[in-house]
């Protein structure tokens, strides 16, 4: 369909100008394969100095699902398994990646899609002998499937409880750079670091072509963590591509920007639906938005701009959700605006 404009998702156009220049400017100078490039050596060593910790690992894969089971399928122990809300990404996204390496996902539900420590400890209590698989890593998305955030205090908290248990925190980062530059947000890239065993910083869904950057903290992790990538085919013979986009996006803060950039224009979006009457699913600071609107309204919506239908919230209205991505225009989210204003007054 011919949309005037799209909110699937935020990562439809290809990959900010500057990532472009840097693979084009690159494109002819020979480099060592498997990431074992000068361009990959380089952007090892910017992130390192954003999160503040040299003696950590920098692994670069081509996508968050890649990063998530791999992570996973690393840290734990065959008879072990991992927590997660149930609205996480390797739950119900990801077409059960993570069971298919053989490891339980303990679901947990909520309303906001954030756990606490009291969730967690409600799994350890259920799982309290060898006939059950044995909790041992805690996954959390920072933002969440609902576009929700961790605060500094939740995240400390979490991260004090897991390691009181002997229990990994590992954070899927597929939009990291969104949750770090939201209004909501009181964490710094330092932090996570530092409250977690691992986790990974997303470049897809924040101007790359691909990518993700896995950090692993924790010592225990990175022996061998290369063989377990390569085995899932997850190590690129060509991985100066992505080590080249991460060079790009963390070069003078550009992976910040562009985040600030998605969230501005969500803010803008959200606050022309919200002076046009309407509510919201969950109250997201970032740039993933659900405005309930009624059915009808939703159906002429479409024939002009793409989005999914996230949930039903009553027998006449659902909640949609509209991504905004670091290439979104103000003239996307004012049309978009004045199209709902029109439609729904008739």
């Amino acid at each position: 369909m011919n949309y005037k404009y799209h909110f699937f998702n935020d990562y439809s156009e290809g990959a900010h100008p500057e990532v472009l220049k840097i693979l084009g400017d690159t494109n002819l100078e020979q480099e060592i394969g498997y990431g074992d490039d000068t361009l990959t050596t380089k952007a090892k060593e910017l992130i390192k100095k954003a999160i503040g910790n040299s003696e950590a690992d920098v692994h670069l894969v081509s996508a968050g699902t890649q990063a998530n089971f791999i992570v996973l399928a690393t840290i734990l122990k065959p008879y072990e398994s991992v927590i997660a809300p149930s609205t996480g990404h390797i739950n119900i996204h990801e077409a059960g990646a993570v069971e298919a390496t053989g490891h339980k996902i303990n679901s947990v539900e909520t309303t906001n899609s954030k756990i606490a420590p009291g969730q967690i400890q409600k799994v350890l209590d259920s799982h309290h002998d060898e006939h059950l698989v044995k909790p041992r890593a805690v996954c959390i998305a920072q933002p969440t499937e609902l576009g929700t955030v961790y605060s500094k205090k939740e995240l400390e908290d979490i991260s004090k409880f897991c390691r009181e248990r002997s229990l990994y925190l590992f954070i899927d980062g597929a939009r990291l750079g969104i949750s770090l530059t939201s209004s909501a947000n009181d964490l710094s890239l330092k932090d996570i670091a530092s409250l977690s065993d691992a986790f990974y910083i997303g470049g897809t869904k924040n101007g790359a072509l691909l990518g993700e950057a896995i950090v692993l903290i924790n010592e225990n992790f990175k022996e061998n963590f290369r063989h377990m990538i390569k085995q899932q085919g997850a190590l690129l013979a060509k991985g100066r591509v992505l080590g080249a986009q991460f060079v790009g996006l963390f070069k003078d803060d550009l992976y910040f920007k562009l985040a600030t950039h998605a969230n501005e224009m969500a803010t803008k979006l959200s606050s022309g639906i919200k002076e046009l009457g309407f509510s919201f699913l969950a109250d997201s600071p970032t740039n993933q938005l659900f405005p309930i609107l009624s059915n009808s309204l939703i159906a002429k919506l479409k024939k002009m701009y793409g989005f999914y239908i996230w949930t039903k919230v009553d027998p006449e209205h659902s909640a949609i959700r509209l991504v905004t991505s670091w290439a979104t225009t103000e003239k996307a989210i004012n049309d978009f605006l004045d199209d709902l204003g029109q439609l729904s007054k008739e």
